[in-house]
């Protein structure tokens, strides 16, 4: 059996020095708002290019702290339209929706499966105050027509780094290139802790000074709030984990292009589409590949095919959020990439612990696939 990924070899890995990073939490007596979070804090900032990092309790909270803390700040209001892709995870589109902003869905780019920044200037009215771009699958988006159609309209630019740990456009790293970005660290992310952890940077320092009283009921000093806050806090032990794993992610992720590569290069099928990795010639782009995704006709015929001789495939992800129960008022909208991709897209096993042999192994089967 090849697992689509092997969490508990991945953190087996690293066993010796996890247990002993969390015997001293644990022996410390000082489990919340601690050294380790402080630590990790400055060492996450400082990885993604950013002056500020705080930790909170999960990639969701990171997205909708930050956009309730440009409410506090007033930067933002009830009722404003954030732009999003239509082509996400729902954890970017809950994030507008409970701070009651209104979502305004724009179509992928279906071969890199993010944001088409070419139809970003489309949807702008005079209610839109933000671009919500997804670095999917462990791609950038196209940051830096992005942040030109944001400074041309004056936008304020939230990231969803929650898959892109690491990634990069000519150097600059997901996280540092909006105002501020939201990071999830969920046990299977390419930087994942052993339970739910989230994290957001930024270089703002009006936004770091209010976001970290939100996280904490709304205050900086105990008993005394300044703002209608939330309990949101990364933890000791996850915080103490994230920093053990951090000092590996780069090599991880470069494992991680190694087995693309050998995808790309080996995965010769005409019903099988593989993934594009450039946004454009001219931007080096360094994928970090938290999901490999190709794209089928058949589906359904090539994940049997593969589950008959023991790999492992997923679906990131089934269903639009468009086509969600949740969003009923949404359901008869005509998003046609969005649909078709979530009709067509495989998750192929990928990760540091899958080894070369097991990749072949896919890359065989793939081959020899006959729809």
């Amino acid at each position: 059996m090849i697992p689509f990924l092997d969490l508990k070899a991945i953190n087996a890995q690293y066993r010796d020095k996890l247990l002993a990073a969390c015997t001293q939490v644990i022996d410390s007596g000082w489990y919340i708002s601690g050294k380790e979070v402080e630590d990790f804090e400055r060492k996450f900032a400082d990885y993604c290019g950013t002056q500020y990092a705080i930790g909170v309790a999960n990639g969701l909270d990171a997205l909708i702290l930050t956009l309730r803390a440009w409410k506090e700040l007033g930067r933002l209001n009830e009722g404003d339209e954030v732009i999003v892709p239509s082509n996400t995870y729902i954890a970017s589109i809950l994030a507008i929706s409970q701070n009651n902003l209104k979502p305004v869905l724009v179509e992928p780019d279906i071969h890199t499966f993010n944001i088409d920044a070419k139809k970003i200037e489309a949807a702008i009215t005079t209610k839109t105050k933000a671009i919500l771009p997804v670095h999917l699958y462990g791609q950038l988006a196209a940051m830096p027509e992005i942040m030109v159609i944001a400074k041309k309209y004056n936008l304020l630019v939230l990231e969803d780094s929650a898959q892109a740990h690491g990634a990069e456009i000519d150097g600059k790293k997901a996280g540092s290139w909006g105002d501020a970005s939201g990071f999830s660290f969920y046990p299977g992310k390419n930087l994942g802790a052993l339970g739910d952890a989230g994290a957001i940077t930024t270089n703002d320092a009006e936004l770091a000074h209010m976001l970290k009283a939100i996280r904490n009921y709304g205050s900086h000093e105990k008993y005394k709030n300044l703002v209608p806050g939330v309990n949101s806090r990364l933890d000791e032990i996850q915080a103490a984990i994230l920093n053990v794993k951090l000092k590996f992610l780069d090599q991880e992720n470069q494992y991680r292009r190694h087995i693309a590569d050998l995808y790309l290069k080996e995965i010769q099928n005409s019903a099988i589409e593989l993934p594009f990795t450039n946004i454009n010639a001219e931007t080096d782009t360094q994928h970090v590949w938290h999901l490999f995704v190709i794209r089928t006709q058949h589906r359904e015929q090539l994940q049997k095919h593969l589950a008959e001789h023991g790999v492992q495939t997923l679906i990131h992800y089934p269903i639009p959020p468009h086509k969600q129960q949740a969003y009923q008022e949404w359901n008869n909208f005509s998003l046609p990439i969005s649909e078709q991709i979530h009709a067509e897209v495989l998750s192929l096993p990928i990760g540091p612990t899958l080894s070369i042999d097991e990749a072949k192994q896919v890359v065989q089967l793939c081959n020899g696939f006959q729809a």
